[in-house]
């Protein structure tokens, strides 16, 4: 029986190229499998039919944002997921997705082997080899840019030898990762980390400084997660798509960011997420609103930790598991609609409301009206610092002896 392998193929050079390069140094029939995440460009049909007319056995295109949006950007809006307390894991959040396809895929065509476009400085070949050995741990990985060789100038050579329906004449100066959920670029100019990033970096972002006046948007959440915007209930890529729009026309969202990559070296990224970050500044305010504190100190410490696991490629780990279970009870009560105005690259929470909220306007009045009990804060305070003034006097005397 001839070997299969599924390759993770974006339409580009490289998985192009990877498509011949495999069958030629194993005979194996390639099956080229395209996901769409939100990455914009060409239809999944052109990709597809470039696949087949580089060589591929079969190709399996899988329109992916309505799952992207609502299985994983949303979890990682409950979890308040920032690396290194800046960065919304746009690229990360995708490769379990994709992993999850390839396994699926994988043992559809009983293939035995999975290929991706990695190379070795990267994050992503961890994510994809991590996450196959956990959903499809008889299925090896392969890597042909990282482990064959597999240079951009041989590329270029085998396609052209193989007449490749493959452009390699325009080449971005940028290495560029984008979905629903945000937009990376790296290298050229960027890889001087004093130098400013140049206008053309930008996508998803108009100009912060252009002047444009404040808009202000209402969104609407029920248990952690958003449902609503102006109280027009909407999916979770409409409504992901409609704050990209609104948020990114404030310039909101971008992030230049010298990262702490997995393999151990440092980056420096480009970011642009408007959405999330909207999302983000949304979702903590009406947590403050709704969560008790111990809960909320918790939950920010759980909410890193996810954070890091997602990054470091254990989406489908036993305690990124646990720990979304702990996201999904924690956010019960985070249902509430929450006012942010959006202008010049800020997304400013205005205002907040919840059916589920703990603050109490009698509490927390210092006006006519005030329940709060004030007798009871001289004998709080007393036993609350005891402690504090027992070790001090112990302190003392030790200093004096």
């Amino acid at each position: 029986m001839t070997q299969r392998v599924v390759l993770a193929y974006s339409g580009g050079l490289d998985t192009s190229v990877a498509i011949g390069w495999i069958a030629e140094q194993s005979g194996a029939e390639v099956i080229a499998l395209a996901i769409d995440v939100g990455q914009g460009g060409e239809d999944l049909e052109t990709i597809r039919a470039r696949a087949l007319a580089c060589g591929a056995a079969e190709a399996v295109v899988v329109d992916a944002r309505a799952e992207f949006a609502a299985d994983y950007c949303l979890p990682a809006l409950r979890a308040g997921a920032l690396y290194m307390d800046r960065y919304p894991l746009v690229s990360a959040l995708s490769r379990p997705l994709i992993v999850a396809h390839l396994a699926r895929v994988a043992n559809e065509f009983g293939a035995s082997v999975v290929a991706h476009g990695c190379t070795g400085k990267g994050n992503d070949q961890v994510r994809f080899e991590v996450g196959l050995a956990a959903l499809a741990p008889d299925v090896k990985s392969i890597a042909p840019v990282r482990d064959s060789g597999m240079t951009r100038d041989k590329a270029i050579e085998f396609a052209a030898a193989k007449g490749l329906p493959i452009d390699v004449t325009a080449r971005s100066p940028y290495s560029i990762d984008q979905n629903v959920w945000g937009r990376s670029c790296e290298t050229g100019h960027l890889e001087d980390i004093w130098e400013a990033p140049h206008d053309d970096v930008y996508g998803y972002t108009d100009d912060p400084a252009a002047g444009k006046p404040a808009e202000e948007v209402t969104i609407s959440f029920t248990d952690g997660l958003p449902v609503a915007i102006g109280g027009r209930p909407l999916s979770p890529l409409e409504i992901i798509a409609e704050l990209n729009a609104l948020a990114g026309a404030h310039g909101i969202g971008r992030i230049d960011l010298v990262e702490d990559r997995l393999v151990g070296i440092k980056s420096r990224e480009i970011y642009e997420a408007p959405a999330a970050m909207t999302l983000l500044a949304a979702h903590a305010e009406l947590e403050n609103v709704c969560l008790e504190r111990d809960l909320a100190r918790f939950k920010r410490m759980a909410g890193q930790r996810w954070t890091e696991l997602t990054y470091d490629g254990l989406w489908f780990s036993p305690l990124h598991r646990s720990l979304e279970a702990f996201m999904t009870e924690a956010s019960k009560h985070v249902t509430g609609d929450v006012r942010v105005r959006l202008q010049a690259g800020s997304a400013v929470v205005t205002g907040r409301r919840s059916p589920a909220a703990l603050y109490d306007y009698g509490l927390a009045t210092y006006d006519t009206g005030d329940v709060f009990d004030q007798s009871l804060a001289k004998g709080f305070v007393e036993l609350w610092g005891l402690p504090t003034k027992v070790a001090a006097e112990r302190d003392r005397k030790a200093a004096h002896a």
